[in-house]
């Protein structure tokens, strides 16, 4: 092959002329000898001394387990094209005609992934009280506990045990950026605490209600690893809670059914707060259907409600999407 040999005190110059001139060949290492580099290259360029030599291939690292995985040709299609990931927990969705494969997609996450410890797959969907799914071990640990970062915040949680959805955590900074200092929060159905560990970093008190104890429990050693004493966490129904707190800000992170507490969020923010509401919709329809509901319960209780925000968060399945809908209530 050939290559230009030039003194290493002159290398990083003479790299960015190769590559402005784009003959440097990035599939090869540059090789050293001595005091001198030897840059890999496609064709001769004048006025450097060219020498003919053996290079090293960079090994170059795949950027999907798709790249890597051994399923049959016929089935490549069906691979999905992103999964979660939780700490160091990969959570993937695999079609049934995939099954069977799961070790060899596991094995292949973890190849291409260094960080991930295990690979599971969904078992089921979120279902239950406590919004939990079941989970199918498919390669690395077995363990389902994990520390997960984001939004400058650490989450502890064990994703057999509690509901938790890394996809929102730009919808959790989106309510972080509207909150002000001096708030008083209503986190009806907060889980292990992604917003009210959050928000309690810039408001003056969160109350962080769920019903699933195990979420209770990360929830309280979360609120120790952020040093977030200003959460409350209440384990409970939020129905019985319900009144006997008044909110500056509602967060009714339960889309499937927050339209059956409306009520319950009514009674629990001042007049003037406000609810970020969230629910899930066809695309035919995102809003109207929900702020319908809104306006009936606000009725049946002589309120009024301004909307302020209506937004999609992500989308939830074929044609269908997770919705934020901002409100006040007076």
């Amino acid at each position: 092959m050939l290559g230009i040999r030039v003194h290493k005190h002159e290398g990083e110059k003479v790299r960015r002329k190769l590559i402005e001139l784009d003959v440097l060949d990035k599939n090869y290492k540059v090789k050293r000898e001595g005091d001198f580099l030897i840059f890999p290259i496609k064709e001769r360029v004048e006025g450097f001394e060219i020498v003919e030599t053996e290079f090293e291939p960079i090994e170059k690292r795949p950027h999907s387990y798709r790249e890597v995985v051994d399923v049959p040709d016929y089935l490549r299609s069906l691979l999905p094209s992103s999964f979660d990931i939780i700490g160091d927990i990969a959570v993937i969705e695999l079609p049934e005609e995939l099954m069977e494969y799961g070790k060899q997609i596991g094995e292949a996450i973890l190849k291409v992934h260094k960080h991930i410890k295990a690979v599971f797959a969904k078992g089921s969907a979120v279902s239950g009280e406590f919004r939990i799914r079941q989970l199918i071990h498919l390669a690395g640990e077995k363990g389902t506990e994990t520390l997960h970062r984001e939004n400058g915040i650490k989450l502890k949680l064990d994703v057999a045990k509690v509901y938790f959805s890394p996809r929102l955590a730009t919808e959790r900074m989106r309510i972080f950026k509207k909150a002000k200092e001096g708030e008083i929060v209503f986190d009806m159905f907060a889980g292990v605490g992604p917003y009210s560990i959050l928000l309690a970093k810039k408001v003056r008190l969160v109350f962080a209600c769920d019903i699933n104890p195990w979420a209770v429990k990360y929830l309280e050693e979360n609120k120790r690893l952020n040093k977030t004493p200003n959460v409350i966490p209440i384990l409970g129904d939020v129905r019985k809670v319900a009144g006997q707190i008044k909110a500056d800000r509602v967060i009714m992170n339960l889309p499937k059914f927050a339209h059956e507490f409306l009520r319950e969020a009514m009674l629990s923010v001042k007049s003037g707060g406000i609810i970020h509401y969230y629910g899930f919709s066809h695309e035919d329809d995102l809003f109207g259907k929900h702020e319908e509901k809104i306006k009936t319960v606000a009725r049946e209780l002589g309120k009024k409600v301004k909307f302020l925000e209506r937004r999609k968060v992500r989308p939830y399945a074929p044609y269908q999407y997770n919705i934020a809908i901002d409100f006040r209530a007076f």
